[in-house]
């Protein structure tokens, strides 16, 4: 491992509150996914602000785990597998068709998530640090049809020939996302990217979107409101009143560096003029 590889795993590890974790078996890798999915924080600020993120080791990297900020699935799921691969991991890259909060009969969705499974002597499992407001806080072995608990909620994956659906309980079993096991090349990572950055219909390009799960609860921030969903118990929600106090949301609840996103406070100004 090059000198640079060493210290960006270095860093990333110590970001994510495990700088003991080196060998690649599923006990550390369980440690790993939890800790980063409750540490950084997913957010959509660049697309938000007209900005198109790199997905690029040294682009994640610098942004998630040097420049006190969050990002999406391409960011999140390549900072995961580029440091999963550096520890010895066993990693694919796949892509899978969002389903969350759709109605049953709507079309098939373009394959804009990114996933990854990790080969292990005990088989094969699912890590997604990168799925928003309902990001798995566990890993998740393929298996079907079996009911798998997370430090958060209970998470199922249903089989059909080769596609693979991935459910969650929240107030019931809904669908997050539809997949296959057929690896995805870079390219369509980066197709996906550019999609959701620049598509005029892409949620990311008109909403304020961050989320953060903890030991027992979720965050989530869709542009004026502030939620948070308790495990087992209440969710409360607030009604932001001023960019000021989305800013302080932003950095407080998600630890995100609001300064160092150009563009912002305009962004923010506009959701207070509809």
């Amino acid at each position: 491992m090059t000198d640079a590889r060493t210290s960006d795993l270095a860093a990333y590890l110590d970001r994510i509150g495990v700088p003991d974790a080196t060998t690649p078996d599923l006990a550390t890798l369980r440690r790993i996914v939890t800790a980063h999915a409750t540490t950084i924080p997913f957010e959509g600020l660049d697309p938000f602000t007209g900005i198109e993120p790199g997905i690029d080791p040294d682009a994640v990297t610098a942004k998630l785990v040097r420049g006190g900020r969050g990002g999406w699935c391409y960011e999140h799921n390549s900072l995961l597998r580029h440091s999963l691969d550096a520890l010895g991991f066993r990693t694919t890259g796949l892509a899978g068709r969002v389903r969350w909060m759709l109605p049953e009969d709507t079309p098939p969705t373009s394959r804009t998530h990114m996933l990854l499974r990790v080969e292990l002597p005990e088989g094969t499992f699912l890590a997604d640090v990168g799925f928003g407001g309902m990001t798995p806080t566990g890993v998740l072995a393929l298996e079907p049809d079996v009911e798998q608990e997370t430090p958060l909620e209970p998470y199922r994956l249903h089989r059909d020939g080769d596609t693979w659906t991935l459910h969650a309980r929240a107030d019931r079993w809904r669908p997050l996302y539809t997949f296959e096991l057929l690896p995805a090349p870079q390219i369509d990572y980066e197709m996906g990217n550019w999609y959701l950055a620049h598509h005029p219909s892409s949620p990311f390009r008109s909403a304020l979107i961050a989320a953060l799960p903890g030991a027992d609860r979720r965050r989530a921030l869709n542009g004026r409101s502030f939620t948070v969903h308790h495990l087992g118990g209440p969710s409360k929600r607030q009604e932001l009143e001023s960019p000021g106090e989305i800013r302080d949301v932003l950095e407080t609840e998600f630890g995100i560096d609001t300064a160092v996103v150009p563009g912002l406070d305009n962004r923010l100004a506009a959701l207070f003029r509809t």
